[in-house]
């Protein structure tokens, strides 16, 4: 507790006299409405301004008047306090694909969404964060870029085992690798970093995917240690008239079900056997580390629940996050060439949607316990949108071959860029499914922090925890517009849709960073942290 305001926790203060000299080194936020302890409540939150951490939390909104003389004091009612967001799943890019996204770029627009935690992906940044001299490179990247507090994941790839217990100690929060190759890139990106060529098309090279003996040996190799196993489940099976084996690249099928710009073309050459069948060979290897928690990034298809709940019943330390994405977009509005919806695991029908729904509802053990965005972000020209559908200012203008592929599904680039905008899309998507904003807080904040570690620091409003908070409007709405995407390429499938929800206001450790009303002041640095203090061994269910 801070020693200038030593105040009993859960109780409001008790008037007393306080010398005009005194130099309050606290903050205070109130509200009607506040996330304590997973429930609506009414709040005063005091943050000491020396440590970032919440000292005294109280059931009600006590007056300014009983704090000492000049402390900052905001009632926010009827807005809710909320703990600050962690968002588990962002690509930041940087070093190496800055024109893609960066700390400074994508820490903002998780700010503007009351975003105060991010995990950075080990991968589109160059080099990828595999080694602890890629992750030491990257931090040097971040420092002082940061508007948010920035966490860590490490990468597994074939041949990596003797980087990762370093990579543990240095403070990565977990680790991720695919079960099929990471991805494709346009010509362009070739041209600008070396990629090499694939089977006539541009690979990127320096995430590659793992075998099923690269997974146990990174299984036994992490066993023992204090991290969590992440996996993109997708691996190619038993070939169908749909699928080429080249889809790893994203090259179009050997007999395609329809156009190469319709939508339904491109899910049907991603099934939802494709996470099965790679979850089916993670659980396959599971008893080879039955210590170490698994978790499935992104989980797209419902046909891989049951098998998850059936692992987790024997046993399994196994979670899956979803991601905002699956919840509120659906193949049947995927028009014609729009590749800014173009993702994988790719996004699948209504019902699939409403399937995935139903098991984060579900009042039991979900087997989905996160919801994240996988903001996956790149140039707009390596979506190769229509021109009707190019964001205005998009820079650089088509190759030919950009040309020749406008709105092809299977040359696009694939991924989600919605950082910062996730809490409304949420909270617009639940108005037709009854979710509370408790729910929003277990799905983004509490269980977020809890996969990655940070649950004794992050996620929730308590004594002790870092003064991290959202204030929510959760009645007002806005239009998703250049000047509401704060990432740095504006291009995103939820451009010109409303949202219900704003973010009035983000504090990280007690400090304001962003307000709706005047943005980011300039004459404040960004404040955030390199979150690197080892993970702790803990039980994960």
């Amino acid at each position: 507790m801070d020693a200038a305001y030593p105040t009993p926790p859960l109780s409001p203060p008790t008037h007393a006299v306080h010398s005009p000299s005194q130099h309050p080194h606290i903050t205070v936020l109130a509200s009607s409405r506040a996330i304590l302890d997973g429930s609506l409540t009414e709040a005063t939150v005091v943050i000491s301004l020396t440590t970032g951490k919440i000292t005294s939390i109280f059931h009600s909104v006590v007056p300014p008047s009983d704090f000492p003389p000049g402390t900052p004091y905001v009632d926010h009612s009827p807005h809710i306090l909320l703990p600050g967001l962690v968002d588990a799943h962002v690509h930041l890019n940087e070093p190496g694909r800055t024109e893609w996204e960066g700390f400074w770029t994508g820490t903002r627009a998780a700010a503007f969404g009351g975003v105060t935690t991010v995990v950075d992906m080990p991968l589109n940044a160059i080099p990828p964060t595999t080694t602890v001299a890629g992750l030491k490179e990257k931090l040097r990247a971040a420092q002082g870029q940061c508007w948010v507090d920035v966490g860590f994941y490490g990468g597994i790839v074939p041949g990596n085992q003797a980087e990762l217990k370093g990579l543990v100690k240095e403070g990565v929060r977990g680790f991720k690798g695919f079960l099929i190759d990471s991805g494709a890139c346009h010509p362009s990106t070739w041209l600008n970093h070396g990629d090499e060529m694939a089977n006539g098309h541009v690979q990127v090279e320096e995430f590659p995917a793992v075998s099923s003996y690269d997974i146990a040996t990174a299984m036994t190799e992490l066993a023992d240690s204090s991290t969590t196993l992440m996996f993109h489940a997708e691996m190619l099976p038993p070939i169908a008239d749909s699928v080429g084996d080249a889809v790893q690249w994203s090259l179009p099928p050997l007999s395609p079900s329809g156009p190469l710009d319709s939508y339904s073309t491109f899910l049907s050459s991603r099934p939802s056997s494709f996470e099965t069948y790679a979850i089916s060979e993670i659980l396959s290897l599971a008893s080879l580390a039955p210590n170490l928690p698994l978790h499935i990034v992104h989980l797209s298809a419902i046909e891989a629940i049951p098998m998850l709940r059936s692992a987790r019943a024997r046993g399994v330390k196994i979670t899956a996050e979803t991601c905002f994405h699956y919840l509120s977009l659906a193949a049947e509005g995927v028009k014609d060439g729009d590749t800014r919806h173009k993702c994988c695991p790719p996004i699948r029908t209504q019902k699939n949607q409403d399937g995935l729904w139903n098991e984060l509802l579900r009042e039991d053990d979900s087997v989905i316990q996160t919801v994240v965005s996988d903001h996956s972000p790149c140039t707009p020209n390596l979506k190769l949108l229509p021109s009707e559908l190019t964001p205005k200012g998009a820079g650089t203008a088509a190759t030919s071959a950009e040309e020749t592929t406008k709105g092809d599904f299977f040359a696009a680039w694939g991924g989600i860029s919605s950082v910062g905008l996730g809490l409304s899309i949420l909270w617009t998507e639940g108005q037709n499914r009854d979710i509370t904003i408790e729910d929003v807080v277990k799905w983004c904040c509490i269980n977020t922090a809890k996969q990655v570690g940070l649950d004794s620091e992050k996620g929730e409003l308590g004594v002790g925890f870092d003064g991290d908070v959202a204030v929510f409007d959760d009645e007002a709405s806005f239009t998703v517009e250049p000047s509401t995407m704060l990432f740095r390429n504006k291009c995103s499938p939820y451009e010109n849709k409303t949202l219900k929800g704003i973010v009035r206001e983000t504090w990280v450790r007690g400090q304001r960073v962003f307000s709706r009303e005047h943005g980011f002041s300039e004459k404040v640095r960004p404040v955030g942290k390199l979150l690197l203090e080892p993970r702790k061994m803990a039980s994960r269910t």
